[in-house]
């Protein structure tokens, strides 16, 4: 497999590689629960119908769970995020994103949802959806350090985006 990128740091060679054999973000400890209904993709952590997305939209008005829509464009490879994408013939709303009121308040250590915390949660549910629309997309990486004799010092796999990969690089080196 061809490198991505090579570049010379502290005397070492740092090669970055697309992980073709990442795990899925969703199998992370996640906050949210992403709900789809594609029968043709895997957009999120559990195929619904219609009707249960309802019942959770019912359960937010209730205060039972804090929801955020989820939209996936699909042309060349598959995108999703919280807010729509402009193109009206490969995209649409695929689904939701939900965190359920008990766990907010036990990871927040809080009796009640205060706007700081509900705040706070929909920014974690937004990075949720940003991280895994970029394991869809393939921006997923790892390094290999090599020394100036070409023998492999240290690699480590599975980072989200190729900026992060290269700060931990550098840093391992």
């Amino acid at each position: 497999m061809e490198p991505v990128e090579i570049i010379e740091h502290n005397g070492k060679t740092i090669e970055l590689h697309y992980d073709q054999d990442a795990d899925s973000p969703r199998h992370w400890d996640n906050l949210g629960t992403i709900l789809y209904t594609s029968r043709k993709y895997g957009l999120g952590d559990k195929r619904v119908d219609a009707a249960e997305i309802q019942e959770i939209m019912e359960r937010e008005k209730r205060g039972e769970v804090i929801v955020l829509p989820v939209y996936a464009y699909i042309h060349s490879g598959i995108l999703v995020n919280t807010f729509g994408f402009d193109c009206p013939w490969d995209s649409g709303q695929c689904g939701i994103i939900y965190a359920e009121r008990e766990a907010i308040l036990k990871e927040y250590s809080a009796k009640k949802i205060t706007k700081k915390i509900r705040e706070n949660v929909l920014a974690v549910l937004r990075g949720e959806i940003d991280t895994f629309s970029n394991f869809l997309a393939g921006n997923v990486y790892g390094y290999i350090i090599k020394d100036a004799d070409g023998v492999i010092q240290d690699s480590c796999w599975g980072f989200i985006g190729q900026d992060y990969v290269m700060e931990a690089a550098k840093a391992a080196c």
